[in-house]
């Protein structure tokens, strides 16, 4: 199904090429790729129902309830963060239970911290997906009730948002660990999508306006050899420590800014600027090249580079990807190259472990390439970042070699994640032995395993020209001029 102008409630998977039953782990090039991602997350989906239904997230193993700080007292994280990937696997009386859920039970009103960042790329984004799959009012009221709570992090002399609200009293603060009381990039940078959207749905140009000043203060600040620095002081509006990544702490800011230029039509010209720049630093300033030749992205703390890359950082690879068609002509391949040498060196990570799963960090240092060498490094936690790129790289290049890829990564998660009681990360992958770590995270269902469903569907399912995608993977239409007060028109 191709959709243009993607309206609510018009969204229908085609799942013509589905097949009989899958049993889980039998797995073989027998049964069709999608239909066994979508038995994975059945699988991830009855469990966390049967055992932690309304908590935020599952132990598979203790088989019992498990909650995050991140999200203070609100409760449902899994069941939020997965109501599209059920509506887009059309697992419909799932979804009827999880829509049922959030009209009962989803209440923001708790005296409790919450993190910022974490709530609105889950929560917000979650509920607006739901709503434009669905068209179901409900997920559209909740979102911009939620955004409505999350405004009183904006103020600070600056307008660059506290990093923790209590959503109660309003009152923030940033985390204690950043430099100098600090923001951080990633955090603050990863609310533009989302906040635009609630204008768009409510009306209310409050919320677009709060993330268009973060791009104000940015842009009137001297960057260290065009690169951000991951810190910057809302109260002083000058940055901290020189520190810049493009995995924690960097990375999804300038995923939101080439996204934000697409989900605009391609009319944020200010946000296409600032991308195509940005990626331009990176390139002279962090991106390098193996003795065994793997191009890597490395760190930069003032001036030195760190040779090692997080497992948050192999996005980048989708994200060259995505972004090649509209940079200068002369570098639309480059782009797509990047992209690709990203995912292989990605891919290494985790064919160089022993269960196939890639490390939260490796290193190219000390005679080592692509391999975790700190013991803190070696885990693996169901992150989606390698298994988006390859269904990035799929969609733009229809080179067999990332489904390849993503079904050995299917074939990984069966045979070391899978428990009885679900999915669960794993303490060491270079182990001969599964030390699993009792955690089912929530972006497990809500990223990586509907990048897998998307990796092995057709094209049309969510078509990159009309979504984009939150950096938790929920998709947002792109917003026709023509859209204008279509939606405020229809209340």
């Amino acid at each position: 199904m191709h959709l243009d102008h993607p309206e609510k409630g018009q969204f229908r998977p085609d799942r013509s090429g589905d097949v009989g039953v899958c049993c889980g782990f039998l797995l073989n090039q027998h049964y069709n790729p999608a239909f066994v991602s979508l038995q994975m997350m059945k699988h991830a989906w009855d469990n966390y129902k049967h055992y932690a239904w309304g908590l935020n997230e599952l132990k598979p193993i203790s088989k019992q309830g498990h909650s995050s700080n991140l999200f203070g007292n609100i409760q449902g994280a899994t069941i939020v963060d997965a109501l599209d990937t059920l509506y887009i696997m059309e697992m419909k009386e799932e979804f009827k239970e999880a829509k049922e859920w959030v009209e009962k039970n989803l209440d923001f009103n708790v005296n409790a911290e919450i993190s910022v960042f974490e709530v609105n790329i889950r929560f917000v984004g979650g509920l607006l997906s739901a709503y434009y799959l669905s068209g179901e009012e409900v997920f559209r009221k909740k979102a911009v009730e939620l955004g409505e709570k999350l405004l009183p992090a904006f103020n600070t002399p600056t307008g660059i948002p506290w990093a923790l609200l209590n959503i109660k009293s309003g009152i923030g603060r940033n985390w204690p660990w950043a430099s100098g009381g600090s923001s951080i990039l990633a955090e603050f940078g990863t609310l533009h999508l989302e906040f635009v959207h609630l204008s768009h749905l409510s009306g209310n140009p409050v919320f677009a306006e709060k993330v268009m000043n973060i791009r104000k203060v940015l842009n009137r600040l001297d960057k260290p050899e065009g690169l951000y620095p991951n810190y910057l002081n809302p109260s002083s509006g000058q940055w901290g420590q020189h520190h810049v990544s493009i995995g924690g702490l960097g990375d999804s800011f300038y995923e939101y800014l080439l996204k934000a230029w697409l989900m605009s039509d391609k009319t944020d010209e200010d946000g296409k600027k600032m991308y195509y720049d940005a990626v331009q630093a990176i390139e002279t300033h962090l991106i390098r090249k193996s003795s065994g030749g793997l191009t890597y992205i490395a760190e930069w703390k003032g001036g030195l580079l760190e040779h090692k890359m997080g497992h948050l950082t192999c996005f980048a690879g989708g994200m060259f990807a995505l972004g090649a068609d509209g940079a200068p002509s002369d570098k639309t391949g480059h782009h797509i190259e990047l992209g690709a040498e990203i995912a292989r060196t990605c891919h290494e990570s985790y064919d160089r472990t022993r269960m196939k799963l890639g490390p939260e960090a490796f290193r190219f240092d000390g005679g080592v390439e692509a391999i975790a060498t700190r013991q803190n490094e070696k885990y693996y936690i169901l992150r989606p970042e390698v298994i988006e790129t390859y269904t990035y790289m799929w969609r733009l290049t229809h080179d067999p070699k990332y489904r390849d890829w993503g079904w050995e990564a299917v074939e990984a998660l069966e045979k070391h994640c899978r428990v009885d009681g679900g999915y669960s990360g794993i303490r060491d992958v270079y182990n001969n032995h599964e030390s699993h770590d009792d955690v089912q995270q929530s972006f497990f269902l809500s990223e990586t395993l509907k990048y897998l469903y998307l990796l092995f569907s057709e094209d049309d399912l969510l078509p990159l020209e009309h979504w984009v995608f939150n950096t938790e993977a929920h998709p947002l239409p792109v917003l026709h001029k023509d859209d204008g007060n279509k939606e405020e028109n229809q209340k």
